[in-house]
């Protein structure tokens, strides 16, 4: 059993037992390729969460009439990437074993790759929808298989093709698209096509990883690559609530965010509020 965070994301303080939903942080970027700062995400959100409501009029629920557990941040070795995901896998496994959803909120996207590793082995036929602003399916970067440029490839070698659903790609190397034509369904810019996805994914297991960096910077530009281009945050908070809502999530994550290059702290609010609308779209 797990032991309730001291500080916790807004309303996400019932026992353990009681809850089918366990948040947990995954402060790690020691392999991010532009700007670092993911590692403080975690804590950053639970901070700003209390500045927004347990209640959504979007949904017209309350966190409060839910049970949600924060297991607090995982002490993840940085000089070690494959024990750091390896730690994040352990606590994936605990939680899945006591029958719960294990909710990660990252650092890096590499961190990913831990979680869906847990994820795997309890639901053997899985399937991945993937947000984001950039593939990440390289084979490598720099020569290290191992990076959050890499996630989604790793992730690729776990569940197959035509397992990986990829929405708001516009940026990646030639190579990246070529391997996503051939392996995996790529919605490229936006969620065009996803409530047909929703569709084909019904009754079937979906791990949901959430990179931030999918909207447009202009409105979330506390991220390490900001990249032009991105969706809205109405566009993301209905795409996130149609695949919670709707699927069968085993597992899920939120990651890159940034907190300090966004000084306003409206990126980091922005999370809070995804997250929010991710957790009561789960909770039926």
């Amino acid at each position: 059993m797990l032991n309730k965070n001291i500080q916790t994301f807004i309303a996400c303080d019932a026992e353990y037992e009681e809850s089918g939903i366990v948040i947990f942080g995954a402060g790690y970027d020691s392999t991010t390729s532009f700007r670092p700062g993911t590692r403080f995400a975690p804590s950053a959100i639970r901070s700003e969460s209390f500045g927004i409501e347990t209640y959504s009029p979007y949904q017209d629920k309350d966190m409060t009439d839910y049970s949600y557990f924060d297991s607090g941040d995982l002490e993840l070795p940085f000089g070690s990437v494959r024990r750091a995901v390896a730690d994040i896998a352990m606590r994936s496994d605990i939680i899945l074993s006591d029958k719960k959803l294990p909710f990660m909120i990252g650092g890096e996207h590499l961190v990913t790759l831990g979680s869906v590793m847990a994820v795997k082995e309890k639901y053997e036929d899985l399937y991945i929808i993937h947000f984001d602003a950039h593939a990440d399916l390289r084979e490598d970067y720099l020569g290290q298989q191992l990076s959050h440029a890499c996630v989604l490839r790793r992730c690729h070698e776990l569940v197959g093709d035509g397992h990986i659903f990829q929405f708001g790609i516009r940026s990646g190397d030639k190579e990246e698209f070529i391997f996503a034509k051939k392996h995996t369904e790529m919605h490229k810019f936006n969620f065009d096509g996803l409530a047909e996805t929703v569709e084909k994914l019904k009754g079937k297991n979906v791990y949901f990883t959430l990179d931030l960096d999918v909207l447009d910077p202009s409105i979330f530009c506390g991220t390490g690559t900001p990249e032009a281009g991105g969706v809205t945050f109405d566009e993301l908070r209905k795409a996130v609530t149609l695949v919670c809502s709707e699927l069968d999530i085993v597992g899920c994550d939120v990651n890159e965010l940034s907190p300090h290059y966004d000084q306003s702290g409206t990126s980091t609010a922005v999370a809070c509020k995804i997250i929010r609308e991710m957790l009561l779209a789960m909770s039926r």
